[in-house]
């Protein structure tokens, strides 16, 4: 592997950041600094963490940033559920996104398996 961005995870993440602030442009405006800022703050951190896991030398700090980028998954599929709780987004956008990032946590939860 030559670098993170050959992950189909990180891919996937990058694509799912794009998604989630095309999603969250349609949210209250007066939710811009609440859950919008935080679900993409969460988007972010994911490929942000895999790349920084990958840029370091040892396993064990791989490990660690890659469980980060998990943590931040795991946050942002809350929020998503919550948005979807409070309609903020259509039902079937928020089932699209929310089953996309049980694909990135599912893929996650794998790597780390496969690194430790």
């Amino acid at each position: 592997m030559k670098s993170h961005k050959d992950l189909i995870v990180w891919q996937k993440s990058m694509e799912h950041v794009a998604a989630i602030y095309v999603a969250t442009r349609a949210f209250p405006k007066d939710e811009l600094f609440g859950i919008v800022s935080q679900m993409r703050r969460a988007a972010v951190s994911i490929p942000s963490n895999i790349a920084e896991g990958y840029g370091r030398v040892y396993d064990k700090e791989t490990v660690k940033f890659l469980s980060n980028a998990l943590g931040s998954a795991s946050e942002l599929e809350t929020q998503l559920i919550i948005s979807k709780n409070l309609d903020y987004m259509p039902i079937e956008e928020a089932q699209k996104l929310i089953s996309q990032i049980h694909e990135i946590i599912s893929m996650l939860s794998a790597l780390i398996k496969s690194i430790s």
